[in-house]
């Protein structure tokens, strides 16, 4: 097995001291790399080993915060938390900007070849990133049809790919075909897969606190949008020597 080097570390972002999970490749050479956005909860040990599993493929891979080292159980709480974010592009590019710079501060990253992948609103993190205009190689969303300032899609660099459960009332037809509608009207390289049956955060398996309506874990779309996704950084940022 490839030997995987992880540290903790921390820096600031919209007013708090971030807690990301940086994981390193084995070797010593430069590397592409993948910056990993947690859903609304926050950042948990399930999206820590995402960045893990990619360092065991090769890439230099950071799991960044969004609540300042916390993970929120109350529902009610993270949304008090997260939908004023939502809401702001300034402060989400801010917070995406600020992880952005830790991995590019790493000596084992290629800084011409990042992409960004995130879950919920993380992914909205990573596509509010590509609506600033970051040189990016690809982005990669699951929950996370967000729709950016009008003309701002424009911006993007490079492919775009996005999933999303057919049931998840949280993303529902209308959010998917405005963000359809935005990404065909800025002429972005882009794809949208509907997993049949799913709801909001299929990807993530349960844990033991109390959810949002709309929310349940769904095994095989979950490894199936796992792959989906190695196989867009394998055809937009492959692991070379």
């Amino acid at each position: 097995m490839t030997t995987v080097t992880t540290r903790t570390v921390t820096y600031p972002a919209d007013g708090l001291t971030m807690v990301g999970r940086l994981a390193l490749p084995a070797g010593t050479g430069r590397r592409p790399a993948v910056l990993i956005g947690p859903e609304g909860p926050g950042l948990n040990d399930f999206q820590r080993r995402r960045a893990d599993a990619l360092a065991e493929l090769g890439y230099v891979a950071l799991a960044f915060d969004i609540h300042g080292g916390r993970w929120f159980t109350d529902p009610q709480e993270m949304l008090a938390r997260v939908t004023p974010l939502l809401a702001d592009p300034e402060r989400m590019r801010g917070i995406g900007h600020a992880a952005l710079d830790v991995l590019r501060a790493e000596p084992r990253t290629d800084p011409q070849r990042i992409a960004a992948i995130g879950y919920g609103t993380g992914g909205a993190i990573a596509l509010e990133l590509g609506r600033d205009g970051v040189d990016l190689r690809a982005i990669g969303t699951v929950n996370a049809l967000t729709t950016g300032r009008p003309g701002e899609a424009a911006r993007i660099r490079c492919p775009v790919w996005a999933g999303v459960g057919s049931e998840d009332p949280i993303m529902p037809p209308a959010q998917r075909d405005a963000f359809a509608a935005e990404m065909r009207a800025a002429g972005v390289d882009w794809r949208l897969v509907v997993y049949g049956g799913a709801l909001h955060a299929f990807h993530h398996p349960p844990v033991d606190q109390t959810v949002l309506p709309g929310v349940r874990y769904h095994p095989k779309h979950a490894q199936r949008a796992w792959r989906d996704i190695l196989d867009l950084l394998a055809e937009c940022l492959p692991v070379t020597e």
